[in-house]
């Protein structure tokens, strides 16, 4: 069943409520309907709402990962440039390659990163796109029903 189905069928449940007597025109539900009908919606979301979370997850482990391996890149640049002091000139190497090392640790996460926010934004504007429309057939779908009262 498409979500659309599911909104008007509940829909059309909230029309057929009973109204409550002297209660402001407040109406009694059928509350196990509208909850399977909920849960319907719940399983016909579209993919992209899973594929979104997964894609913010995935950056979060990604950025994580390269944050790790950035660490893990400065720690060996420093251990080396400690094991070079020893000569003066062996330790002012040592610590302009540390320093690229760090530098191109740094280059590569900030990359990564950037990447990673483009892949995200590119796939949610697709999301946002996807569920725009849905949100536009939706509001028609009403605006007809209430159309033909």
């Amino acid at each position: 069943m498409r979500i659309e189905e599911i909104l008007e069928m509940m829909d059309d449940t909230l029309d057929k409520a009973m109204q409550v007597p002297f209660s402001n025109k407040k109406s009694l539900v059928d509350v196990e309907k509208m909850r399977e009908l909920v849960d319907e919606i719940r399983l016909n979301m579209p993919n992209e709402f899973k594929q979104a979370k997964k894609i913010t997850q995935d950056r979060k482990d990604i950025v994580s990962e390269a944050k790790g391996e950035a660490d893990m890149i400065i720690k060996r640049a420093e251990e080396r440039a400690k094991q070079l002091v020893s000569h003066q000139e062996i330790t002012r190497h040592a610590q302009q390659r540390s320093n690229e090392i760090i530098a191109s640790a740094h280059q590569k996460s900030k990359e990564l990163r950037n990447t990673t926010n483009e892949y995200i934004d590119n796939t949610l504007s697709k999301v946002e796109e996807l569920l725009s429309n849905d949100l536009v057939n939706i509001k028609k779908a009403r605006n007809a029903l209430k159309a033909n009262k």
